[in-house]
C-alpha cells in the first residue's frame, strides 16, 4: 500500500443508516456469569426458552437426521408442512416455514415493502421488528404501548396511511405479555384496509389462557391476515430454529419464494415432525410454566403492584429508568434477565427453583 493510500479516507461498503440500528440482543451466557461470580452455575432467564429439554423423541429424530447430513433437505418441507396441515385443520398450501418465525416476519416484509413503504407495529414490542423493517428498507412507524403495556389497537388502527403495506400484532406481546381481546382486534381487522397486511405474530399462543384473547388461525380466511408461530418456545426446539405461517395461498407462495433456499434444516423439520406427536406432553410442560407464571407474578405485585397479567411465558416489570441497574442487581446474585433500558425488565418463567432464585433477587432489589 502506498502513503497516499493509507491516509485516503475508508471506503463505506455497508449502508450508512444500519450504524443507528440497534443490535439484537441475545440472553447472556450463564457460564460465562457463573465463572465471573465464581458461582457453580447461573440461572438464565432471559431468552424465554422452556425449561424441560426436548420433547421425546426429538433428540432420536435429530440422531437420525444428522446421518443424512450430507444430502441437502426437502426445501419445499413436504412433510413437515402436511403433519401442520393435518394437526390445525388446514390446507398445505397456505402454509410456509422458515428459520424460527422471526426470519418468516423478515420474508413477510420483504415480500411486501418496497423502499420507503411502512411497516407498523406497537412499541415496545419484539425488538426485532425495527431491524427487519429497516433491513428491508422499509420505514418503522411506532405506535407507543397502552398504560397497561399493551397494542392500542385504536391508535394504531389510526396510524395507517397509505404508504402503509403490513402490521404486525404480537400477541401475547413479546416483552410485555399483555395480549389482545377479541372485541378489539375484529374491531381492528375491520377499519384496516384490505391492501394491507396484518401479521398476527403468535410466538407464546401456547402459554394463553384467557379465553377472550382469540387464535390468530381463526382470522386466516381473511385475504389480508398471516399468522405466525413458531416451535422454539412451547415445543422445545429453540435451538432447531424453525418457524412457520399461515396465510391466503397467494401469501404463502410469495413467501416460500423469497425464503433462502434449504433454510429449514433437516435436523429441524426432522426434530419438529417429532416434537409434533408430543402434543400432550407440550400441554403438560406449558401447564407446568403456567403454574409458575401465575406464582411469579403473585410474588412480584406485593413490592411491584404494577406487574401486568402475562400470557406468555415470561413476565415483565415496568421499571423505566431502573430497569438496567434491577438487572445488574439481578445478575450480582447469579440469575440473567432481560432488562430494556429506559422501559422494563423482561423475565422469562423457569424451573420452580430458578423462579425463587429470581424472586429472592427481586425482593432484595426492590423489596
Amino acid at each position: 500500500m502506498t502513503d497516499s493510500g493509507r491516509h485516503q479516507p475508508a471506503l463505506r461498503l455497508t449502508r450508512a443508516d444500519l450504524e443507528a440500528l440497534p443490535n439484537y440482543v441475545p440472553g447472556r451466557s450463564p457460564a460465562d456469569l457463573a465463572r465471573e461470580l465464581g458461582l457453580p452455575e447461573a440461572v438464565k432467564l432471559a431468552s424465554n426458552e422452556v425449561p424441560y429439554g426436548p420433547l421425546p423423541g426429538v433428540v432420536e429424530a435429530v440422531t437420525e437426521a444428522i446421518t443424512a447430513s450430507h444430502r441437502y433437505p426437502d426445501m419445499g418441507v413436504v412433510a413437515l408442512r402436511e403433519a401442520l396441515a393435518e394437526r390445525y385443520g388446514m390446507d398445505a398450501d397456505r402454509i410456509a416455514t422458515g428459520c424460527g418465525s422471526v426470519a418468516l416476519a423478515e420474508h413477510l416484509v420483504r415480500a411486501t415493502c418496497l423502499p420507503g413503504d411502512e411497516v407498523l407495529y406497537s412499541w415496545r414490542s419484539f425488538e426485532a421488528y425495527p431491524i427487519i423493517a429497516a433491513t428491508s428498507g422499509a420505514t418503522s412507524v411506532r405506535v407507543p404501548n397502552d398504560a397497561g403495556h399493551g397494542h392500542d389497537l385504536t391508535a394504531m388502527a389510526a396510524a395507517v396511511t397509505d404508504r402503509t403495506r403490513m402490521i404486525l400484532v404480537c400477541n401475547p406481546n413479546n416483552p410485555t405479555g399483555t395480549a389482545v381481546r377479541r372485541a378489539e382486534l375484529d374491531a381492528f381487522l375491520d377499519a384496516v384496509p384490505d391492501d394491507v397486511l396484518v401479521v398476527i405474530d403468535e410466538a407464546y399462543r401456547e402459554f394463553v389462557t384467557d379465553a377472550e384473547v382469540p387464535d390468530g388461525l381463526d382470522y386466516v380466511d381473511r385475504p389480508n391476515v398471516a399468522v405466525l408461530r413458531t416451535l422454539s418456545k412451547a415445543w422445545g426446539l429453540a435451538g432447531l430454529r424453525i418457524g412457520w405461517l399461515v396465510a391466503q395461498p397467494v401469501v404463502a407462495a410469495a413467501i416460500r419464494k423469497v425464503t433462502t433456499p434449504f433454510s429449514t434444516s433437516t435436523a429441524a423439520q426432522a426434530g419438529a415432525l417429532a416434537a409434533l406427536t408430543q402434543a400432550a406432553e407440550m400441554e403438560r410442560r406449558c401447564a407446568l410454566v403456567i403454574a409458575e407464571r401465575d406464582r411469579v407474578t403473585e410474588a412480584l405485585r406485593k413490592f411491584l403492584p404494577d406487574v401486568p397479567t402475562s400470557q406468555a411465558n415470561f413476565v415483565w416489570l415496568p421499571l423505566t429508568d431502573r430497569s438496567v441497574a434491577f438487572g445488574k442487581a439481578c445478575e450480582a446474585r447469579g440469575v440473567i434477565v432481560r432488562p430494556f433500558v429506559g422501559d422494563g425488565v423482561r423475565v422469562t418463567i423457569g424451573t420452580p427453583a430458578e423462579n425463587d432464585a429470581f424472586l429472592a433477587a427481586a425482593e432484595a432489589a426492590l423489596g
